[in-house]
């Protein structure tokens, strides 16, 4: 049985089509049929029932697709793993990690962590915090970094560091000593109000807002770099965690604006975890000595 023939038969099984899988695997039409018939040969079961120019699946073929799957998936392991046994990899180690958190904690411990274990092949998985528990539970990684905190008793949560928000606005045309004293309520009367890009504090906060606030206009964006984007072109404010800006704060391309309305919570960021290997141990401890300031 060749590989190719578990590919091509995986296609149909989706389209129902074969002249659809042959544009999708590149090959002419013929060679489809050539597949599937050398498959269900090598089987020795029907695996499509052909009616005239429609196929369907004979209930064989139903039950193999999801074999036919996870032997595909097998196999490409088998190869990713050899090349990365090539490379010099000996390990695997998988994290997880929020949108929010990717582009600005990770790099800083990736460096030194990556150069510390040359041997070890390291997959990251971008995912949004709601779902990084589970991911850890099922152990589908081996750790991950999340702006939620664990809610499985079995599943430890460590926080890592604790954070202000920030006011945050496009840059004006005046220097701190010659501009204007800024004002936060005309900001956000004048400004649409970026908001949910952190799973955690927006219902409160626009609670409070909206008591004092009259004609607060506000829009969902669900990444943070993205909000930072749109700011950065003038397009409106939110309040972002000071490790998310950091950067264009120093550089001039966003605005800190002092904001005394009410006092503005805290984020925590969190490692969650399931089982403490060395490795695992060696991650957090990096990760809780770094300053994120």
């Amino acid at each position: 049985m060749e590989i190719q023939w578990i590919k091509t038969f995986i296609i149909a099984a989706k389209t129902l089509n074969f002249r659809k899988t042959s544009e999708q695997l590149l090959m002419s039409q013929p060679s489809v049929s050539v597949h599937i018939r050398l498959l269900e040969e090598y089987l020795g079961i029907s695996l499509f029932e052909r009616n005239k120019n429609r196929v369907t699946l004979t209930d064989a073929g139903k039950m193999f697709v999801d074999k036919a799957e996870k032997l595909l998936q097998q196999y490409e392991d088998s190869i990713q793993s050899i090349h990365a046994y090539k490379q010099g990899y000996r390990r695997n180690w998988t994290i997880a990690i929020s949108p929010l958190l990717a582009e600005t904690i990770l790099p800083h411990i990736l460096r030194s962590f990556m150069r510390q274990h040359p041997d070890l092949e390291i997959t990251i998985r971008v995912e949004e915090s709601h779902l990084i528990e589970e991911l850890v539970d099922k152990e589908d990684v081996h750790l991950g970094i999340s702006a939620l905190n664990s809610t499985y008793k079995h599943i430890e949560s460590i926080p890592i560091f604790e954070e202000h928000l920030l006011f945050i606005a496009p840059v004006d045309i005046y220097d701190d000593e010659s501009g204007p004293a800024y004002d936060e309520m005309e900001y956000l009367q004048t400004y649409t109000l970026f908001t949910h890009h952190h799973p955690v504090f927006w219902d409160d906060v626009l609670i409070k807002l909206r008591k004092q606030v009259t004609g607060l206009r506000s829009m969902k964006v669900s990444q943070a770099h993205i909000t930072k984007r749109f700011i950065q072109e003038g397009l409106g404010i939110s309040f972002l965690p000071h490790s998310i800006v950091r950067r264009e704060l120093l550089e001039g391309r966003l605005m800190n604006i002092h904001f005394d309305l009410f006092e503005l919570p805290k984020v925590t960021t969190y490692v969650i975890v399931k089982k403490q290997g060395e490795l695992e141990k060696e991650f957090i401890q990096m990760l809780s000595s770094h300053y994120f300031g």
